[in-house]
């Protein structure tokens, strides 16, 4: 059973190492296959809100959300030989990659349940600093390695939520006009 705690700990961790050192390590030169991350889904959510399109239909296409699956699939294939020693670590490691899937995936289709549940998510990818809030699932990481920068209800957010606004503004006046 100590398999269990062992094995939160250990997948927020890689949660945390892989996001800022491959995902976005890599992930920012454009010729890796890590790049997807990036220069897809990272540009999709700055565009729309935190909204990313990829995930509103099936995961068997080539995108960044298909990569997405690709990726969590080997992990847990990785970890598979482990199961008879350590079926406790393996199954919590296997939970793990399921929430990590269902709640990246949550937090950008319902953008609202997302800033209420998974804000330091919504912060890495609508705050100032993108290289920050490498967690996705929960923010142990982020705060033992001090990575953590808020940013909803911050005064930045505000600032940017209103030049948003004054934006769409303009828009619509030279719309109409």
């Amino acid at each position: 059973m100590i398999g269990i705690p062992i094995g939160l700990i250990y997948h927020n961790a890689m949660e945390w190492m892989i996001h800022k050192h491959v995902l976005h390590g890599r992930g920012k030169k454009r010729e890796s296959f890590w790049s997807f991350h990036f220069h897809e889904h990272h540009q999709a959510c700055r565009r729309n809100d935190n909204h990313d399109d990829d995930y509103l239909h099936g995961f068997m296409q080539w995108d960044p959300r298909g990569k997405e699956v690709a990726a969590l699939m080997g992990a847990a294939a990785i970890h598979a030989p482990l199961f008879p020693v350590a079926p406790f670590f393996v199954a919590t490691c296997w939970y793990s990659q399921y929430k990590y899937y269902r709640d990246h995936k949550r937090s950008h289709v319902d953008i609202e349940w997302g800033r209420e549940h998974m804000p330091w998510h919504y912060d890495h990818h609508m705050g100032v600093n993108q290289d920050s809030n490498w967690c996705v699932t929960h923010p142990w990481f982020d705060d033992l390695m001090g990575t953590r920068e808020p940013y909803i209800g911050t005064e930045r957010e505000q600032q940017d939520l209103e030049k948003k606004a004054a934006r769409e503004r303009r828009k619509a006046q030279q719309t109409a006009a």
